[in-house]
């Protein structure tokens, strides 16, 4: 999954975007951001079943792959297809190879030893590691109610993944993958948080998507050689995954984000994890017990404290 946060608007954009945020949200915004909210909470278990069926490099390869086409088709029906500004480049690279590319590998390789719905949570756990790093990056200023967020985040976050401490082995490693995941798309974030953009967010995304394919190409060949024989299940995950949870998904939550405040978006997207975890539960027999309930807990109470201003 992809998402591009905290980008300032352009200055063409503001009458826009300040109308959209004096508006009330009308049923059909609501609508469409719960539908991102579980078309990523599905997306968990599918690509759990699917890294089991497609290598998952080359599952995060194809997904992006496929997506990059759909959403380079839409901007030309729209005429807005073209090459990326020189000033945007740069937030182009980073968001390709970290939010992208290193985080699907990342949570793909994990997936194919962790269940879905705990991995989630950990790879969502994102806003604890983006605090300290715009503190840094950017300067901005601690406060009580941030360094509180950050701390408790981490404790679910050790919490979450304890049983590692235990068995090491893989499981220390998928999590170590999970939390590398979050790492390079908190980032992205704080990347982003600095840039001026010249265009919009949905049109870098398809560039973006092409430069993640490109990159995780080499890396897949390299390390699991061919993709050998898709399976008639592996492809029905690569069907919702690439087109739905990536491409749909990626201009969802930018026309969400023109909608909504950015405090609502975060509260709710806050959720997906949280959705995660019951499906997974419910369709693979995900176990829940009270460490992890904890864990979550605390994750999602350090998350939304970091992300309250």
């Amino acid at each position: 999954m992809s998402l591009t946060c905290g980008r300032p608007v352009k200055s063409s954009e503001s009458p826009t975007a300040a109308t959209a945020q004096a508006a009330k949200p009308k049923p059909q915004d609501w609508l469409l951001l719960l539908s991102l909210v579980l078309i990523w909470a599905v997306s968990w278990p599918v690509i759990k079943i699917g890294v089991g069926q497609i290598p998952p490099i080359w599952y995060g390869c194809l997904r992006y792959t496929i997506a990059a086409l759909i959403l380079f088709g839409l901007m030309a029906v729209r005429g807005e297809l073209a090459l990326p500004p020189r000033s945007d480049l740069s937030l182009v690279v980073v968001s390709g190879t970290l939010q992208m590319a290193a985080y699907s590998a990342l949570t793909g390789l994990a997936l194919t030893i962790l269940p879905p719905g705990r991995a989630s949570v950990l790879a969502f756990s994102t806003p604890v590691l983006v605090a300290p790093l715009a503190v840094w990056r950017l300067g901005e200023k601690v406060s009580s109610r941030m360094a509180a967020g950050v701390m408790i985040g981490c404790a679910g976050i050790v919490i979450i993944a304890s049983p590692s401490f235990t068995v090491g082995g893989k499981q220390a490693m998928a999590y170590a993958m999970l939390m590398g995941a979050a790492a390079a798309w908190a980032v992205t974030i704080v990347t982003v948080r600095g840039h001026r953009f010249n265009s919009s967010a949905l049109s870098l995304a398809p560039w973006q998507m092409l430069i993640a394919a490109i990159l995780l190409l080499p890396v897949a060949i390299f390390a699991e050689g061919s993709p050998g024989q898709f399976t008639l299940l592996g492809a029905a995950t690569l069907a919702y995954v690439a087109p739905v949870a990536t491409a749909f998904a990626y201009w969802a939550v930018v026309e969400a984000g023109r909608r909504f405040a950015a405090s609502t978006m975060s509260m709710a997207l806050l959720a997906t994890p949280s959705f995660g975890l019951l499906i997974s539960a419910w369709a693979l027999n995900e176990p829940i017990n009270a460490s992890l309930l904890t864990g979550v807990v605390l994750t999602a109470t350090g998350i939304r404290l970091t992300v309250t201003r």
